[in-house]
């Protein structure tokens, strides 16, 4: 019997900021008890920032140097092959709720095409049974239809009780049972109840990204006593010390209306303080054990329509979140908590992986040739990541990757903000991590490498690049990271050889 697919992500939600992997605070019952059941990935990492280039290396199998989705607003070129046009091959109708956040090729549209208006575009093979893309106007709609007349933008985020200075855990107007993630869990349920076959359905739930603000009781779930340590310098100035580029992204991130990640409130987020960020950590828990709640009651349907043992989940997120961490918040840049996201895979049909925590190195990268794998179809060009599925057999697939690799391009063609700032063209405007258990190295097109001691150093505060103790070791991550590099160049064209017995495939004959 085919199994159904389901593929759950939730933007912006840290690896370490789950019950299953250990998390002393965080309440994601639902979560846990999936991964009980299958298997989870401890070292996972999403292969680059923001949200769309982060989607593409999910949906391609590809790593940024292949797919070259800079930013949110580059385009995906339509040659790569993806999960929703293998799902397609593989007989499913795969189909959409929430986003992707693709911007179409554009070499197939007319100038006057509104799509090259928004990068929120839908990746290539999806049918789209329910669209939210940022503005949320379905999701206002619908608000609106429930009685709240007022649910006309994104001011319905505003919490009742904002300050000019001071973050707060107060909720917002709406329940609950309105949120986003309760809008589109009740649009796939009703879309569930409606399928007589065979199913592949991507769950694209926006939360726990910002706005930084949850209904009761999820606002007041988690107290700031509860919070882990933040990993940072004991100010900006001095954080700002550690590389010329995280001088800058503080520096443009400070210079930030609060507003952007809290509806309501005044000033710039240079104003927040260590409290302040307490707190926000805190109604961040509270937006995760919030959408944990409502994955639960999809889980509990497939329970009780008996598909449950015919249906393979799989959750994860597209990027992490630094959550006040080195002064920051949002995503990009460097640090671990940026790209460090959970994954836990649930396939009913093979039961001694169940209740596995995985520690080797995985990457986003990593799923479609997973989902490939298991639906018996190969993908239609080369692909970095490689299948998950020995891990979730139960079994650990031979020569393996031993560290995580992943990348953020900064640069701005709209408005060149970060190729002014560091005078570099836009190609250099890019960095690129090799990170294993004992270090991480930072390598930046233009700008002075880093390098940290993991074991010594686990929160990334001591740049040894410079380090003549480290030098060797610099160079020997710096070699590793070159020799991945060249390894994962597109191999689509280059496994192709035209002989005189016609053409030969590689490992696969004339």
């Amino acid at each position: 019997m085919k199994p159904n697919i389901l593929l759950i992500t939730a933007d912006q939600w840290r690896g370490d900021c789950l019950g299953a992997t250990g998390h002393p605070t965080i309440k994601t019952p639902n979560i846990d008890a999936l991964a009980s059941e299958g298997v989870v990935f401890r070292r996972h990492y999403g292969g680059a920032a923001p949200c769309s280039p982060a989607r593409a290396s999910l949906y391609t199998g590809l790593y940024q140097m292949n797919h070259r989705v800079c930013r949110n607003g580059t385009p995906l070129d339509d040659r790569f092959d993806n999960i929703a046009r293998l799902a397609r091959r593989a007989g499913y109708d795969p189909t959409l709720f929430g986003y992707t956040d693709t911007a179409p090729d554009p070499r197939g549209l007319s100038e006057a095409d509104l799509a090259l208006k928004s990068y929120e575009g839908v990746l290539p093979g999806f049918t789209v049974r329910q669209l939210l893309p940022e503005h949320e106007k379905q999701w206002l709609s619908w608000l609106r239809i429930r009685g709240y007349d007022a649910a006309k933008d994104r001011s319905i985020h505003t919490p009742e009780k904002t300050g000019e200075r001071a973050a707060t855990n107060a909720p917002p107007r709406y329940s609950c049972d309105e949120t986003q993630t309760a809008f589109l869990t009740d649009e796939f349920l009703r879309w569930h109840s409606e399928q007589d076959e065979a199913w592949f359905a991507h769950l694209s739930f926006v939360r726990p990204h910002p706005p930084y603000v949850v209904p009761e009781p999820y606002n007041t779930m988690f107290s700031t006593e509860q919070n882990i340590g933040f990993a940072c310098a004991p100010d900006r100035e001095a954080e700002a010390e550690l590389h010329p580029f995280l001088a800058w992204q503080l520096e443009q991130q400070g210079a930030k209306k609060k507003k952007k990640f809290l509806p309501g409130t005044k000033g710039r987020i240079r104003d927040w303080t260590t409290d302040d960020f307490a707190t926000i950590r805190a109604v961040y828990y509270g937006m995760i054990a919030e959408v944990d709640a409502q994955i639960g009651r999809i889980l509990d349907r497939l329970r009780q329509s008996g598909e449950w043992n015919n249906t393979i989940i799989i959750f994860t997120s597209d990027h992490g979140e630094m959550m006040g961490d080195h002064w920051l918040l949002g995503k990009g840049g460097f640090f671990d908590a940026s790209y460090h996201i959970p994954l836990v895979i649930r396939d009913p049909k093979f039961i001694k992986g169940h209740g596995r925590k995985v520690d080797a190195f995985t990457s986003a990268a990593d799923l479609m040739p997973t989902i490939a794998n298991r639906l018996g179809e190969g993908p239609e060009n080369h692909t970095d990541g490689g299948s998950l599925m020995p891990f979730v057999r139960g079994k650990k697939p031979s020569n393996w990757r031993d560290a995580a690799f992943f990348e953020f391009d900064f640069r701005d063609i709209a408005k060149e903000k970060a190729e002014s700032h560091f005078d570099l063209p836009s190609a250099r405007c890019n960095l690129a991590v090799l990170r294993d258990a004992a270090f991480k190295y930072v390598h930046f097109a233009g700008l002075p490498p880093l390098l940290f001691n993991l074991k010594d150093d686990p929160q990334e505060l001591h740049n040894l690049a410079e380090d003549p103790h480290y030098f060797q070791k610099r160079l020997e991550y710096a070699e590793r990271l070159l020799d991945l590099r060249a390894t994962h160049l597109d191999q689509t064209m280059a496994s192709l050889e035209m002989t005189d017995e016609g053409l030969v495939r590689q490992g696969g004959g004339t």
